[in-house]
């Protein structure tokens, strides 16, 4: 495997744990994982698993702009990755 593929895996599972992990302190009302912090990380590549956990912990489902920056996101990596790693 190339560099940027193994970087996508591991920044999608990490994405994918912390909004976990911040739906879990949501639930007990703990200090949580900032909407910016979030959202970049889906920028930066996590936005596969992010969308997948924002469905699987229903967790910031109703905010339109998660929804539009994991598929702009995903969209735009998709596009890299067929047009330069395939």
């Amino acid at each position: 495997m190339r560099f940027f593929e193994i970087y996508l895996i591991v920044i999608n599972v990490i994405t994918f744990f912390t909004y976990g992990i911040d739906k879990y302190l949501a639930i007990k009302n703990k200090k949580r994982i900032s909407e910016k912090k979030l959202l970049t990380m889906s920028l930066i590549g996590g936005c596969y698993l992010g969308i997948c956990a924002m469905y699987f912990f229903h967790h910031k489902t109703l905010k339109m702009k998660f929804k539009i920056v994991n598929l702009g996101a995903i969209i735009f990596y998709t596009y890299i990755i067929i047009k330069y790693v395939a």
